[in-house]
């Protein structure tokens, strides 16, 4: 069922059921974070793998404060400066969370999101929630109630409709080594928007090691294969016996049925539209989807991490 009723909601969770909740990022599958039951129900609905940890959203500060051990001045100056935003910060995480939630690591990763619903919901729990995308694993992240329905309908008894996500990709990950912040996943603020806002300087940590969501190498992925291509109209010429659809930063003309993310290669506008444009060429009938690379400057950066990982074969 879809709709707005957030005592209904809050009735669910507290019977460690799921929801999905909007935020400005993309919808979320929420459990209660301190329930090792409720946690692995999003981890069986969205057939998400054990070791893959989850977000903890709560709705301030001073709630984030209770399930981490620590929370430096660095910490604090990027939640002051972001939250409720599209930052999550991995941090030591407080025995309360149980080990379920973040897949055995002894951190967490923490963040006050920024939909009027779904904090207004958060402080009416005394609990947090994990809430990784509400899709599943490894298929292509939902932004709008509508999307939620159509992947995960059948598994959960509640979607909070709060419109279509404003930002459109998930929270960029900070955490912080040797006193200084490093980003281990682009998302929906960039480390320019960060240094512009802070004055803090943001290094990146991009290791194979799984610290956080958002690490695996294939995820967000089309059902029909995407391809990265320097050309759409070249490779359509070298390859003319395929059917296919084109994702557009600009308008432009191709040799094929085209979705145009945005008109003037505006990034924030392209971000906004990534996946819910990847879903509809997954819906057209071509055989396969081509994109050309994207710019890779501020958010940009977040835009490509998502087509790549949608594009990788493993």
């Amino acid at each position: 069922m879809i709709g707005e009723d957030l005592l209904k909601a809050s009735e669910i969770l507290k019977r460690g059921e799921l929801v999905a909740i909007p935020t400005e990022t993309v919808y979320g599958l929420a459990a209660n974070a301190l329930d090792p039951s409720a946690v692995a129900k999003i981890y069986d609905a969205k057939e998400r793998p054990s070791f893959n940890p989850l977000i903890v959203h709560v709705a301030s500060i001073k709630e984030a404060k209770k399930y981490v051990k620590e929370f430096p001045e660095i910490a604090e100056q990027i939640a002051k400066a972001f939250w409720p935003g599209s930052i999550s910060l991995l941090l030591p995480k407080h025995s309360i969370i149980p080990d379920l939630t973040t897949a055995g690591l002894p951190n967490v990763v923490i963040r006050v999101p920024n939909h009027p619903l779904t904090l207004e919901l958060l402080k009416s729990l005394d609990f947090p929630l994990a809430a990784p995308s509400a899709n599943l694993s490894n298929t292509v992240s939902p932004t709008t109630a509508e999307h939620v329905q159509l992947g995960l309908g059948s598994k959960i008894e509640y979607i909070i409709d709060g419109g279509k996500s404003a930002i459109g990709l998930e929270s960029t990950i900070l955490a912080i080594e040797q006193d200084k912040l490093v980003i281990l996943r682009e998302g929906g603020v960039s480390r320019e928007d960060i240094l512009a806002k802070t004055g803090i300087k943001v290094g990146v940590n991009f290791s194979n090691k799984i610290q956080s969501p958002g690490n695996l190498k294939k995820h967000y992925s089309t059902s029909k294969p995407l391809y990265i291509v320097q050309d759409i109209n070249k490779y359509i010429d070298s390859n003319p016996n395929g059917r296919y659809s084109a994702l557009l930063f600009e308008e432009k003309k191709v040799l094929c049925k085209s979705h145009i993310l945005s008109k003037t290669y505006s990034m924030s506008e392209i971000a906004n539209n990534l996946f819910d444009y990847m879903r509809r060429a997954d819906n057209d009938n071509s055989d396969c989807i081509l994109i050309e690379p994207i710019k890779e400057i501020g958010i940009g950066r977040a835009i490509a991490d998502r087509i790549v990982r949608a594009a990788s074969k493993i």
